[in-house]
Formats: structure tokens, C-alpha cells, sequence
């Protein structure tokens, strides 16, 4: 599923029908390659479950896969969780290994306090 995320024209034929389902002459029509082109971009999607199809009359109209779509998504939640988990856990870290004043242990307060007006001056600077 993500291979076929990682092509820009799939993207945005993903982008179109997120808009409206269209038949592939009109997506080609909207992009800078030819209709066959459009039609193996197409078969590359609906294989990995992203893209569904129908028949309307002499047509092809294509469209998301709502439970394609959905895997896409629960992926994507299940990395930010994972990566809100370790910044939390960094955070806690960080804090754990601080005094009550917030001070690094070892590390003289005036020390740290010189520390904070460099780095201060710094960002002012930029």
C-alpha cells in the first residue's frame, strides 16, 4: 500500500477522487500523463485496495476504497501513537533526571542558568 503511495501521480489521482469517483478519461484529462498511463496507475491501486471500480454502461468509474482508505489511516494512527508515546516517555525521562527546581543534577543552578541566557541570546539573535 505504500509503495503505491510513493508515486506522485498516484497521489493525485487519489486526490481527484477523494473529490468526486470519475471515470479515467476524466482523470487523465486533469494530469500530465497519457490515458493508458492513467489506466496502469489505476490497476496499481485497486490491487493494493485503495481504488474500487464499477461499470456504468459502457464505463469504468472508479473510486476510494472507504475499507482501503481506513487500513491507510489506521496505519498512519498506529505510527503517530507510537510516536507520541516516545516523546511522552522522553519527556518523563528528562523531567526524572531533574531536581525540584528543575535544575540537571551535577550541574551547578548558576551554571545552568548562564547556560539558558547563552542559548537565550542566541535565538534573539536569529
Amino acid at each position: 500500500m505504500w509503495d503505491a503511495m510513493g508515486d506522485r501521480t498516484r497521489r493525485a489521482i487519489l486526490e481527484r477522487l477523494a473529490e468526486h469517483p470519475c471515470p479515467v478519461g476524466e482523470l487523465a484529462a486533469q494530469l500530465p500523463v497519457s490515458r493508458p498511463a492513467v489506466s496502469q496507475h489505476l490497476k496499481v491501486l485497486k490491487e493494493t485496495g485503495l481504488v474500487s471500480d464499477e461499470t456504468v454502461g459502457t464505463r469504468r468509474i472508479y473510486r476510494l476504497n472507504p475499507a482501503g482508505v481506513e487500513a491507510l489511516r489506521d496505519q498512519l494512527d498506529m505510527f503517530w501513537n507510537r510516536a507520541l508515546a516516545n516523546y511522552g516517555a522522553a519527556v518523563r525521562e528528562d523531567a526524572g533526571s531533574r531536581d525540584d527546581q528543575g535544575h540537571e543534577p551535577g550541574i551547578e543552578p548558576e551554571i545552568q542558568s548562564e547556560k539558558h541566557t547563552e542559548k537565550k541570546k542566541e535565538k534573539e539573535k536569529k
